[in-house]
């Protein structure tokens, strides 16, 4: 991927997050995307918590988000935690398209994903803070993470945002989600 390796491209985002932040390509979009393959993703999540402690070591405030974290709380807040136990049994039972219409509904309607998260970034300072979001493979297929960055753009999130994505480039940049989605080639945040 890029021709470089996974720590190396690590290495390139912690020069561009420190000491003075270099990610983003607009000034409407403070977000950049951090590319892996899917399969690296236990690599990835301990290279984020040491990057984090890097940054946090150079006193930078860092906010790691798990959108898997965020998801969770949205679907206990539409069902409550006894809902979520009919919801799984309800999955068992009508199988996985329901399951995944009714997640969609939850986060794109009842309980946005992008409110939840810039709720999460809104009160972080973008002069030192930097917002690391991940375990976004919980989200697939039910979420598109380019959704999501369109949103936190309306949302007018400002922090410094690194989306640490799991899937393949195609082409210049496009990205498909795991590997498998059929590749979105509208985003425009900085690829790394």
């Amino acid at each position: 991927m890029f021709g470089r390796s996974l720590r190396e491209r690590i290495e390139q985002l912690e020069r561009d997050l420190y000491p003075v932040v270099r990610v983003n390509n607009y000034l409407d979009m403070p977000f950049a995307i951090f590319l892996y393959d899917p399969h690296d993703e236990l690599t990835v999540r301990g290279e984020v918590q040491l990057l984090a402690t890097r940054l946090r070591n150079k006193g930078k405030h860092v906010q790691v988000l798990s959108l898997a974290e965020v998801m969770q709380e949205a679907l206990e807040l539409a069902l409550g935690k006894d809902g979520l136990e009919e919801f799984y049994d309800a999955e068992r039972a009508n199988g996985v398209e329901a399951a995944i219409q009714t997640v969609y509904q939850i986060l794109s309607h009842e309980w946005p994903l992008d409110k939840l998260v810039a709720g999460r970034l809104h009160p972080l300072d973008p002069a030192n803070s930097i917002a690391f979001l991940t375990r976004a493979e919980a989200l697939f297929p039910v979420y598109r993470t380019s959704a999501l960055l369109d949103r936190l753009v309306n949302e007018r999130v400002q922090v410094p945002t690194v989306l640490f994505y799991p899937g393949t480039l195609e082409g210049v940049n496009g990205l498909r989600f795991m590997g498998v989605l059929e590749a979105e080639h509208n985003y425009r945040a900085r690829i790394y």
